[in-house]
This record gives C-alpha cells, structure tokens and sequence, in this order.
C-alpha cells in the first residue's frame, strides 16, 4: 500500500498556525534549508551529528520531520513527542507527528492525530493529504476487523465506434477481392449513459487471514436507437481468501462473469485465480498472477429495420490461462508520481473445434499517477496487446489471423469531498490485424461522477 505524502507543506502550516519557533539555533537553520531544498536524508544525518541540540523545540521541530522524510520514523516521532510537550496546540507537529506513527504501523495513534488535525480546519492541502491518511488507515485496520464498502456511479459520453467495425465502407477478402461491407457491420458512433455500481466485504477471521467478497458492474445505454443492439453490460464478482504475512500478500479466489449485449447474455466466465503481491518497502511492490477461466458463449438476436438476427455464439466456448505481473512505485516526486509497469501473456483452446476463434495472447501497460494539485489527480496509460489465433481465418486465409491492439488512456479527477469525486476520460484506441474486417479505430470520451459510502 502506498503511503500519503505530505512533505514540507506540513512546515508551511506551522507559519499558518504561529509555530512559536523565534529563536532557532544554528543546526535548526541548517536542517530546515535541507529539506526544504528537498534533501531529507543530508538534514537528518547533520542532525544526528548535534546530539547536543536534542531537547530544544526548533531542533526537535525540524529533525524529526527530517527523520521521518528520511525513512527514520522512530526517531522522528520522539523527537516531535518532545517538540508537543512544549508546544501541545502546534497542528504542523501533530500532522508530522501523526504521519511517523502510520509510517510506524502504529494506525491507532495515528487516526486520532489526523482526526484531531482535520477540526482544525487547515489549509486545502494539508486537509486533502490528511483524509488520504484516513482513507488508507481505514483500509490497512480491515485486516482485523469486518469492513464493507461500495459506489454507484454516473456518466455520460460519446463512443466512435460502438461495435468495433471497421472504418472503410469496403474490405478486401482473400479470393474474393475487394468486397463492400454491410452498413450495420461498418463502423458507427453514438452518444451514451452509463451507470455502474460496486462494493466488497472484508472478514478477518485471525490476524492476518480475511475472507473477502466483491463485485461490481457497468451497463452502458445508447442514445442513438440504431446502436441499441450494442449496449455493453459487464459484471463481474469474486470471493475468497487473503493471507497476510509480514511484506507478503497470498490471495486466492474464485470469480465469475457475464458480458450482456443489448438484452441477451453474451458470454459467461468462471474461474479461478492465485496472487502473491511482496512490499518491498512503503514506495514499492512487485505482484504476481495465475489465472483460469471457462468462457461459455451464448445465442444472441439483434434488431435492424423490423429484421430479427440470430447468431450463435457458441463455437467460441474456450477455456483460459494466463499469467501477469505488476510492478508500482511511488516517487518522491513533485506532483507525487506513482508509475505502474505490467506484462500479462495468455492462452484459450477451443472446446468446440474452432481453432481460428480463439487466440493465445501477451501484453504490457504501463501508467503514471499524478497528484497536481490538492483534490486533483490525473492519470495517463498506455496499453498493448497482440493476440495469434491458432487456426486459419476466412478474412485472413491462409493465414490465421493477427491481431495489434494499442490504447491511450488519460482521466482527470476532482475528488469534490471526502465521498464525491467527478472523473473525465479520454481512451484513445486502434487495432491492427492482417484481416481488414478486424481492424478499426475507436475513442471513448465520458464524464463520471461517483459517490463512496466509506
């Protein structure tokens, strides 16, 4: 779990809140201008050079917050106990002091700071990094006790592509030439609304074992009546059990899904998967993934100009395997960089004969989080996926069919209070095949807005 940062704007609050800090002595001076130049670990170890200065308020003051920007949390969080002795109404020490103790695993303690700090009305960022800390003590004490949590969500946007049809009014089929396409198969647009909703239920039943249960689910809804037939649903739930050993997180769980497409059920999935997630420390992680699933398609019937079509789904009833691995970091950073890299690599075998519906695949994504200003967070992904089919394909013959997918994704999000949060998306894709019937482009704009129950 990624920790909150404050940083030095917690020492910007001590101006707001008169820090009584008048007389410093010469080591205070000099560790203050280190760390506000960013130099956390040279401020603490000029520090631990003047033992002397322990017990003065200014030393006491900017050592330990030096302590804990360097990685020294014990150190730090005495130093500030000290420092509040004196001072006991300072809140930029009880927002310093209450960061050392979350760092300490000490979230008790830490929770009645921060809860105490938030009367006090501080500035808007200080108030946004301190219901971070909340949030994440919140979900770091659900490992001991019975916890639940769920959303609903709204939104709105426009689609260029709803089914993922090809771009050209016309493609070229081996044999046959260049051949014109069906006006209900090329690509169309449309407006949309969707509504999603999720929740989960954590249930410890000794330290550091929980039994878990989650779920959550989109539809969209098409304004244009012709694209109705392509109205996405998907939902998914999963339930098991996590085990939590000191840096490592064991999770193993059963799943199942369902694809609906206008009113008809697409296509079911159930499966299995097993995770191992390593804490190296309070900036980064490293997780591993195994994965199984049984797709089962079904019959689906759309409508065009008082037209009824049926099309059975079922030959490409396949079962899953696949891998990923995900490894996160957090930067030290301006804007509080959090950089995400991934590589996943997958496999589907035909249960009804049909090699050329199912594809063996590999993919990798990476992304960055960034928090540019307080209540505000922006996001930018990248994502690429290819997928070999394993038998010849009628668009792609003799050949079987190869498949490029690339995405953008870039979202912007307010977090309007504690529980309110307003998120714009932009998703940028195009995939390329060795087939013109596969090939298209598409890009998603949307605007959600979500509430929490927290």
């Amino acid at each position: 779990m990624n920790t909150p940062r404050c940083g030095w704007r917690c020492v910007a609050f001590a101006a707001a809140l008169c820090l009584p800090l008048a007389s410093f002595a010469a080591p205070a001076d000099e560790i203050k201008a280190l760390s506000e130049a960013g130099h956390a670990a040279d401020a603490y170890a000029l520090g631990k050079r003047h033992p002397e200065a322990l017990g003065q308020p200014a030393f006491d003051f900017f050592f330990g917050a030096a302590a804990i920007e360097a990685g020294h949390a014990a150190e730090g969080v005495l130093a500030l106990e000290r420092y509040l002795l004196a001072y006991p109404d300072n809140g930029a020490a009880r927002q310093l002091l209450a960061r050392g103790y979350y760092v300490l695993g000490e979230d008790g303690r830490a929770r009645e700071e921060f809860e105490s700090l938030r009367k006090l009305n501080p500035p808007p960022d200080v108030a946004a990094a301190t219901d971070r800390y909340l949030d994440s003590i919140r979900l770091r004490q659900e490992r001991y006790s019975l916890s639940a949590g769920a959303y609903v969500e709204l939104g709105f946007g426009h689609d260029t592509n709803v089914n993922a049809g090809p771009a050209a009014a016309n493609i070229f089929v081996p044999g046959f030439g260049v051949q014109p396409l069906a006006v209900s198969s090329q690509k169309s647009a449309s407006n949309f609304e969707s509504l999603g909703a999720g929740g989960y239920v954590n249930y410890p039943v000794k330290p550091g074992i929980a039994l878990f249960v989650q779920g959550q689910g989109e539809r969209k809804f098409h304004t244009d009546a012709d694209t109705r037939q392509f109205e996405v649903g998907n939902y998914n739930a999963a339930g098991g059990v996590s085990v939590l050993r000191n840096q490592d997180l064991f999770r193993v769980g059963l799943s199942y899904g369902l694809v609906t497409l206008a009113s008809n059920t697409f296509r079911r999935a159930t499966g299995g998967s097993v995770e191992w997630q390593h804490q190296f420390d309070d900036r980064q992680s490293l997780t591993f993934g195994a994965q199984l699933a049984r797709f089962k398609y079904s019959t689906t019937e759309s409508r065009s100009d008082d037209v009824v079509t049926t099309v059975d789904n079922s030959p490409r009833d396949a079962d899953f395997h696949g891998v990923s691995a995900l490894y996160k970091r957090v930067l030290g950073q301006a804007w509080e960089p959090t950089v995400t890299l991934g590589v996943n690599a997958g496999d589907q075998r035909s249960r009804t004969g049909h090699p050329e519906l199912v594809p063996r695949s590999w993919g990798a994504s990476a992304s960055i989080n960034l928090t540019p200003a307080p209540k505000w967070g922006l996001l930018a992904a990248l994502a690429y996926q290819q997928s070999d089919y394993h038998g010849p394909d009628f668009f792609a013959q003799p050949d079987a069919r190869h498949d490029k997918y690339s995405a953008l994704n870039v979202a912007l999000t307010y977090l309007y209070s504690r529980h309110v949060s307003v998120r714009g998306e932009a998703l940028f894709s195009r995939n390329r095949s060795n087939a013109d019937a596969y090939a298209f482009p598409r890009n998603v704009y949307s605007v959600k807005v979500r509430y929490e129950f927290k």
